[in-house]
């Protein structure tokens, strides 16, 4: 696949961290006793891995790592949990890491039954399978036809040996014992489909639930039903028995209510209804406890307890979230570390990216607060408000008033929501004089002092009221403000300007105090939403033809126009710095825009369309929610922490779809080995040793090198030692290195003759060094770099010596000199390493300068060099002389 930007695979930008606000799901949770810590604890599955609470305070205790499906089925003992996705099924040790795997069956899994060191699972064609647990082998392999026999329940009747008792959907049960093999005997049934097993607190005695809500004491050693129980809401989901000695038996039931009855009188005593909002996954009396732990498919974990003369449950530990896909979630306040979330379920709830403790839930809007409390809950159904769609936050006057105000599905009305006391608010926001039916509320805005909020309504009317009081203070535009229904509203940070937007495609901009129309411009399609920085005064519009516009509020100019969604844009949020626009589509797309150089920066795909983005005020995570999901996900913003590519992607960028975040905080993800290597990593940048041939260019050396040149004999008197060295008595051990600036180790010497002469030869001490060798050849070919290079090598002494013996009294030579004039003028003509050239020269002068004017040849070099060093430096110096007069205009200039 083309990728255009460096192959880069996902957002380069963003990473999935964790999702909030899940807790459960339909699969039914699993509860086990820990011996060791002598507590039960509680499983529940969120998706692809699952969530284990400490029953005692409901605390979070562990996270799995996440599965490669949703999880479809569970099952735990003492010391695994089994978790089943698809056709394959896990073993998680302490909570968290797989050990085990067991691959095997065709169909996906939907039953499993830990059995001793073995475990059994059922497959939905009925194929059962025992397992060895830590071989991962199988043990044995049952058929059954499933016309005939279609397994939907599983159990292991307490004091039966190898025994296990299998429910079919055609009403009969077998029992079977799995070590010989053999079918022992086969239950007629009630010929209803059996959709529960539990065993009773009595040996032989089991629990049975049917489809047609019938509950069935059956004693199976003598095949006789001791009692029948019946509920009228649809099939029993599960059953369990209390054990603390009150002879009680839960079931529940698809519409979230579960009925209590007495084994002892044979009736039913209770009924506790809408425990749970949906179907009851799963219900599980903690043993000789009086506690109930139920979980369903409303994201709801709920503990009731049993402390009541009547007999019913009362709730006394909760985890919850939303029951329905999410409308609207925005951050609350400067700490980034709430996020207020409305949904489809018609609560408003809080979630803390820091921790669940710190989860709050403000509770269903009400119509009438006074009237459900004098008549109870049962009529608080009826007077709920409709689910929020949108709603702004300001948490400036939050311990004075409401800081929430929030508009409704269908309704005129805005309400509005204290954050610190966790409830609805005290006003319903509307005009008075409007008492049509068909006008709603569009749009909300709050001040950033908490004082005002502003609504939009359908009809184009936008009205201001106190929150503090939840008096009207006036409207905007004679009548009303737009001629369509109004799509945003937006209060600049000094309450000076109020920004407002209509489906008729007009923008205008009012006066806040005095309600006066300033500026009204014409937009080239209609606006679909619009978002406002208040810091930077940078508007956000998502038009209905898929692009945004960008304005600058002060100028009232659009300033960036961005295209490229292929579908509805849902959502805006902008960057604390207000350099990035993150948005949020209906193609399933998050892109970023960075403001600054116009262009699209990131963009990544997602399995479901997102419905909101929303940006931390500190800038560490963003937020979505998407279309059919129960919870908020976070993804942690990558340039914080590593250096993060940011150029532009090309129009032909095709990006790639990334997998939601799981409720674990590190998933761990088996990379390939070409996605462990940084695709988008800054690249290298190798600067040329010169940019441009017209450019003066200075070398890299460190200034010690060369600025000392002229000095070295000043420098050299000053560091005289005032006394010998002393040797020291016993000098250490030392590894050999040659003299430089860069420390080499000396290669041993090797003497392979034994007669060699040790009379020292004097010859030697005349030779010429390797610079002179360099110049020498330089006067032949012309080249000088090698010479250049041994220069760069040495240290300030080093050239000094270098140079000095460049003249005819120290073993040089006058054509050695015109070579190393010439290489200062080759380095002038390619203006590269211009400041050793420079300090060169000095130093070449002021050692020979007595010599210079005996040699015609000599002085003939020096000529040419003295009109090229002054030509460059003419050039140099109009070039300082302009900059300086700017940075003078600039500092002394009234601006």
């Amino acid at each position: 696949m083309e990728r255009g930007a460096g192959d880069r695979t996902g957002s380069a930008l963003f990473a999935g961290f964790r999702a909030l606000g899940l807790f459960s799901t339909d699969i039914p949770h699993v509860v086990r006793f820990s011996a060791l810590k002598r507590r039960f604890y509680v499983t529940t599955c969120v998706g692809k891995s699952f969530h284990t609470y400490d029953v005692q305070k409901l605390s979070l205790v562990a996270v799995s790592n996440s599965l490669p499906q949703d999880i479809c089925c569970m099952a735990a003992d003492g010391r695994l949990v089994f978790a089943a996705y698809g056709n394959v099924f896990s073993a998680f040790a302490r909570n968290k890491e797989v050990v085990h795997t067991f691959k095997g069956h065709k169909a996906e899994i939907h039953l499993l039954q830990p059995f001793g060191d073995h475990i059994i699972s059922v497959d939905t064609d009925s194929i059962l399978i025992i397992w060895h647990i830590y071989l991962e082998e199988e043990y044995l392999q049952l058929t059954f036809d499933k016309s005939v026999f279609k397994i939907s329940a599983i159990l292991h009747p307490s004091t039966y040996l190898n025994k296990i008792l299998l429910g079919s959907e055609q009403g009969s049960l077998q029992l079977w014992n799995v070590k010989s093999n053999k079918l022992l005997y086969t239950f007629q049934g009630w010929k209803m489909g059996v959709t529960a097993l539990q065993q009773a607190p009595a040996v032989d005695v089991v629990a049975v639930g049917l489809m047609s809500g019938q509950v069935i004491i059956h004693n199976i050693k003598f095949d006789e039903t001791l009692m029948k129980f019946h509920q009228d809401w649809g099939p029993i989901t599960s059953i369990s028995f209390r054990t603390d000695g009150h002879p009680i038996m839960a079931a529940g039931s698809p519409c979230g209510h579960i009925g209590l009855w007495d084994l002892e009188d044979k009736k039913l005593i209770n009924q506790m209804r809408n425990a749970h909002s949906t179907a009851i996954a799963g219900l599980t009396f903690l043993h000789r406890e009086p506690l109930l732990v139920t979980n369903g498919a409303d994201n709801a974990l709920r503990i009731w307890i049993f402390d009541g003369p009547t007999g019913e449950g009362r709730l006394l530990r909760f985890r919850m979230g939303h029951s329905a896909p999410l409308t609207k979630i925005r951050y609350y306040g400067q700490n980034g570390q709430q996020i207020i979330s409305a949904s489809q379920d018609g609560t408003l709830q809080s979630f803390s990216t820091i921790h669940e403790k710190f989860n709050k839930s403000l509770g269903h809007g009400l119509i009438n607060k006074k009237r459900v409390k004098r008549k109870g809950l049962q009529n608080a159904m009826s007077v709920r408000l409709p689910p929020i769609t949108k709603f702004a936050a300001e948490e400036a006057r939050e311990s004075d008033w409401d800081s929430i105000i929030a508009c409704h599905q269908g309704k005129l009305s805005c309400s509005t929501w204290n954050y610190q006391r966790s409830t609805i608010g005290s006003y319903f926001l509307k005009p008075r004089e409007l008492k049509k039916d068909d006008i709603t509320a569009t749009a909300v805005d709050i001040t950033s002092c908490g004082n005002f909020a502003v609504i939009g309504l359908s009809s184009g009317t936008v009205d201001v009221y106190n929150m503090q009081s939840g008096i009207h203070r006036g409207s905007f535009g004679e009548d009303q403000a737009h001629k369509g229904s109004v799509r945003g509203v937006a209060v600049d940070g000094l309450n000076q300007l109020t920004i407002t937007t209509g489906s008729e495609g007009l923008l205008k901009f009012w006066n806040f105090k005095n309600k006066i129309l300033i500026h009204s411009m014409s937009l080239d399609s209609p606006p679909n939403m619009m978002l406002l920085h208040r810091d930077s005064g940078i508007l956000g519009l998502a038009l209905d033809d898929f692009t945004i516009s960008v304005l600058d509020i002060e100028t009232r100019k659009i300033v960036r126009e961005f295209s490229g969604h292929q579908g509805q844009i849902n959502d805006l949020a902008f960057s604390p710095d207000g350099r990035w626009l993150i948005t949020a589509s209906m193609d399933c797309s998050v892109r970023t825009w960075d403001l600054p150089s116009g262009c699209l920066i990131d963009s990544f795909l997602l399995d479901s369309a997102p419905l909101n983005v929303t940006m931390s005020p500190t800038g560490d995570f963003l937020a979505t929610s998407h279309v059919d999901h129960l919870g908020i996900y976070l993804w942690s913003n990558i340039s914080l922490y590593s250096v993060v590519s940011l150029r532009p992607l090309p129009t032909d960028y095709i990006p790639s779809v990334v997998m939601l975040p799981g409720t674990c905080q590190t998933q761990d993800v088996e990379l390939s080995e070409e996605t462990v290597e940084p695709s988008d990593e800054m690249i290298e940048y190798d600067s040329p040793e010169q940019l441009n041939e017209q450019l003066v260019t200075l070398s890299l050396l460190p200034e010690s090198r060369w600025k000392n040149l002229l000095n070295l004999d000043v420098i050299k008197k000053k560091n005289k030692p005032k006394e010998p060295p002393k040797v020291p008595k016993s000098a250490p051990f030392f590894i050999p290195t040659v003299p430089g600036l860069v420390p080499r180790y000396a290669a041993p010497e090797q003497n392979n003759d034994p007669h060699q002469s040790k009379v020292v030869n004097l010859g030697i001490l005349a030779q010429k060094s390797d610079f002179c060798l360099k110049l020498e050849e330089g006067l032949v070919n012309n080249k000088y770099e090698a010479a250049l290079n041994l220069l760069k090598e040495l240290g300030p002494s080093g050239i000094e010596t270098e140079l000095q013996s460049l003249s005819p009294d120290c073993g040089g030579s006058v054509e050695v000199m015109q070579s190393f004039l010439k290489m200062i003028e080759m380095m002038l003509d390619r203006k590269r390493d211009f400041e050793l050239a420079q300090a060169y020269l000095a130093l070449f002068l002021k050692l020979h300068l007595k010599m210079l004017p005996s040699e015609p040849v000599l002085l003939e070099e020096m000529t040419k060099l003295s009109s090229q060093v002054e030509e460059n430096w003419i050039h140099l110096q109009s070039l300082f002389n302009q900059s300086i007069c700017i940075l003078n205009y600039i500092k002394s200039a009234l601006l």
